[in-house]
């Protein structure tokens, strides 16, 4: 019979290949604690992804309204499911405008300016959409508006507006 020595007792517990402190196994926090941190890790993956695919989606859509396919686009901007994001909400109002819908238009437009009062390319468009109703006085305004936000007149917004106010150009 073996006596049982204080190198076999420590062998039995496992105490010399763990530090005194820790524990040779992880506890059932601690595996809780893993499986979150990977669940989290999995989740921002797919969130990235989907913020991905949610560009691209967008980016689609977006290609078709100003491929003249003013239809299709709005329905691939209302799949989005982000019909107050200013820019989605501005592409819609564009797209009604070209097809003559312009009650339409104005209230995309206005949804657009609500999610966000300073989208410079929203009070582009919506100026044109008030000069092409004939209201010069109010597409002059948002002309001033569209300056003031971009800080000049030199940006591609103001550019196109005061074309379309001037007759020179047809957007």
């Amino acid at each position: 019979m073996l006596a049982a020595g204080p190198a076999l007792a420590a062998a039995d517990t496992g105490r010399e290949r763990f530090p005194p402190d820790s524990a040779p196994y992880p506890t059932d926090q601690q595996k809780g604690q893993q499986r979150a941190k990977e669940k989290g890790v999995q989740k921002k993956k797919k969130e990235q992804r989907s913020r991905q695919e949610l560009r691209e989606d967008y980016e689609r859509a977006r290609a078709l309204i100003l491929d003249g396919a003013y239809e299709a686009g709005i329905a691939a901007m209302l799949a989005l499911g982000y019909d107050d994001n200013p820019e989605v909400a501005n592409f819609i109002g564009y797209a009604s405008r070209k097809l003559g819908r312009y009650e339409e238009s104005r209230l995309w437009y206005e949804k657009a300016l609500a999610a966000d009062p300073n989208h410079v390319r929203t009070w582009s468009y919506y100026g044109m959409w008030h000069a092409e109703q004939g209201n010069l006085l109010m597409a002059r305004d948002y002309l001033e508006k569209v300056r003031l936000i971009c800080g000049s007149t030199a940006c591609e917004e103001y550019v196109k507006l005061k074309g379309v106010i001037d007759g020179t150009v047809a957007y």
